[in-house]
């Protein structure tokens, strides 16, 4: 795979890993459109370790005060609330990890859930009241956020996207939904990188890409993904969801059409 796929495919994970619109989808079609085949693991891993250094980079503070208020005389909750939240995620993707990477990575499923989590950001952005700050957050409110980011290991899902409306559908105002689901998937990104770097060990292969090429991807990816967090963020605190909602409905249509298209008669 040359250095010029590589950063392409790693700027595009960069742009759509934390914005709603699923980075797998994206990859995905580009993959078919192009007539790609990946690098499997060695692309797996160069792209979760580039978004996951963005978020560790960007939240690193944060998580140095979560942890310090955890065990601190204050005894934050969030660290617990965040475990907790993680915990569903990791039964599903124990439970489902080979249905996820296999059978269900096709475009109908892409298409169908690009539209499906669209319905359901549209109807947050519409139904939650945004009044409620990160620090009301709650032990039920983790939990619902984390069942819902357990359904991310459907392609075509978005972790942030189901996260984040879930974090609306508890009346959290949009940066607060957004600042946990990204604090939630820091750990899930580590633990699919690290599966993905586990697999590759165990597969005895070696390397398919060079580690100039596979390093090169991962700084795309991190510098990609570090400035869509920021803009993000930022964005949420006067912006609503509506414009990736239009995106998510026009790209689910596209994915489902061209599904229907290249079908086999």
């Amino acid at each position: 795979m040359s250095l010029a796929r590589v950063a392409l495919l790693a700027m595009l994970q960069g742009l759509t890993e934390f914005l709603p619109v699923s980075s797998t989808a994206h990859l995905y079609l580009a993959s078919r459109l192009f007539g790609w085949r990946g690098e499997g693991l060695d692309l797996d891993i160069m792209l979760h370790l580039g978004t996951l250094l963005a978020a560790v980079v960007y939240f690193g503070r944060d998580w140095v005060e979560i942890f310090a208020h955890a065990f601190g005389p204050t005894h934050s909750g969030l660290l617990w609330l965040l475990a907790a939240a993680t915990i569903p995620v990791g039964v599903a993707g124990l439970a489902f990890h080979r249905q996820a990477e296999r059978r269900w990575r096709n475009p109908f499923v892409i298409g169908g859930m690009l539209l499906a989590v669209a319905l359901l950001m549209g109807f947050a952005e519409t139904r939650g009241t945004k009044m409620r700050p990160l620090a009301a957050l709650g032990f039920p409110d983790a939990v619902a956020i984390g069942i819902g980011q357990a359904l991310a290991v459907v392609p075509g899902t978005s972790r942030s996207g189901i996260t984040i409306a879930a974090g609306l559908l508890r009346d959290l105002d949009r940066e607060s939904a957004a600042r946990f689901s990204f604090l939630l998937s820091t750990p899930a990104i580590a633990a699919a990188a690290g599966k993905a770097l586990y697999d590759r060990r165990q597969s005895g292969r070696p390397p398919a890409l060079p580690t100039g090429v596979f390093l090169a991807g991962v700084a795309v990816s991190a510098i990609t993904g570090f400035a869509v967090l920021s803009w993000f963020l930022e964005y949420l605190r006067h912006g609503s969801l509506w414009p990736l909602v239009y995106y998510r409905t026009i790209f689910g249509i596209i994915v489902s059409a061209l599904a229907f298209i290249r079908r086999p008669a």
